[in-house]
């Protein structure tokens, strides 16, 4: 299989991840997730479903970073790219919204939500994103590591640092002081590691085609099984209540398992040359905008409402109306998410191709100046 067709496969993979983020984030704002308050009804069975298959995207996201950048070399260039895409959106949106009468956060927070604006990185306006680039930032030491470090030896890292984050709090009914729930940039280094660890040595286990997908299936299904399980031993004896939302936290270890099966599955997946594999390599880079935009602090909280007034008429249909009113919502937040950074994309490559002409002009006169210089 040629390199392009298999960065196809991990760019598709991207966009499931990306489309999964906005569906679990549709479940939480919509109100739809069951809670140990909930009597268990239709849409919380079909909730808690999808949100068992979707709950990796987090742990994918990190491992395909992880499976391709141990092999690619740091650029500050990249880092700051990154800053400035962050940045176009915490300035932009408040900006427009405030033109459209809506309200933004420094309304109510004010220095501090101006703050939150200027410095996303440091005050967390996205958590993933805080925890991102700073893995970004150590990558080069973690990559150095690879080179040096024994195999054996890289093994038993990373199932000791597996232990710490993972292992304990995913049989322990009760918080651990170290437990972040995946919300970190420990985790993420564990996350990396283990892409970066597929992409020189691979799992044995999972290189037989189908047992990558087999993993995922299973995992997800315990997934579901022990999420439903917990809610009823809670109902009946009152115990367990914090272990009911463990199994969806990021670094439960079936969430783990299920997020290598699944990137296993999709080394295996062919996708043959043509429109739709182009189309997927010209989404993919984008889909990071989907994040940016529907997770940003002014309007995290409103588009769920918004797409509500739009299509919530769907909901009046029953379970039908919901999976509906779940795909077109999901779909438009996903759409407008591309657009939008493709969009800035454009502006974005337009300053960057005006700042590398302007660097090369002004290096061909130094040159020609130095060679002038040089000839008297």
């Amino acid at each position: 299989m040629s390199d392009e067709k298999r960065l196809t496969n991990f760019e598709l993979l991207r966009i499931l991840a990306m489309l999964m983020v906005v569906t679990l984030h549709y479940f939480y704002y919509s109100g739809m997730r069951l809670t140990l308050t909930d009597s268990v009804g239709q849409q919380h069975i079909f909730a808690l479903a999808i949100e068992s298959f979707s709950i990796v995207a987090v742990n994918v996201f990190v491992m395909i970073s992880g499976y391709f950048m141990v092999k690619s070399r740091f650029k500050f260039r990249r880092f700051f790219r990154l800053v400035f895409q962050i940045l176009f959106y915490t300035l932009l949106i408040p900006l427009v919204l405030s033109i459209f009468g809506l309200p933004v956060i420094a309304e109510t927070e004010g220095v501090y939500g101006i703050i939150q604006y200027l410095l996303p990185i440091s005050t967390m306006h996205y958590w993933f994103i805080t925890a991102y680039l700073l893995l970004y930032l150590i990558s080069p030491f973690l990559n150095a590591a690879f080179e040096k470090i024994e195999k054996v030896a890289l093994q038993k890292i990373i199932v000791i640092l597996l232990v710490l984050f993972c292992g304990f709090k995913s049989f322990i009914p009760f918080s651990l002081n170290l437990d972040s729930y995946g919300y970190d940039f420990g985790w993420f280094i564990l996350l990396y590691l283990t892409g970066a660890y597929i992409r020189i040595y691979g799992f044995a286990a999972l290189s037989p085609k189908g047992r990558g997908l087999s993993l995922y299936l299973v995992s997800v299904v315990l997934i579901f099984t022990l999420k439903i399980g917990s809610y009823f031993l809670y109902a009946k004896t009152g115990l367990f209540k914090y272990f009911f939302d463990v199994p969806f936290h990021y670094n439960f270890i079936l969430v783990y398992c299920a997020a290598i099966g699944l990137f296993y599955a999709f080394i295996g997946i062919e996708i043959k040359e043509g429109r739709v594999s182009k189309l997927i390599r010209g989404i993919a880079p984008l889909c990071l905008g989907v994040y940016l935009l529907h997770m940003n602090i002014d309007l995290r909280d409103n588009w769920y409402p918004w797409t509500k007034i739009l299509f919530g008429r769907l909901l009046e249909m029953g379970f039908i109306g919901l999976v509906l009113n779940m795909l077109v919502t999901v779909l438009v937040v996903f759409s407008a998410g591309i657009l939008v950074d493709f969009i800035r994309s454009l502006i974005f490559s337009g300053v960057d191709k005006s700042m590398i002409e302007q660097y090369e002009t002004a290096k061909a006169i130094k040159e020609a100046n130095k060679k002038n210089r040089d000839n008297r």
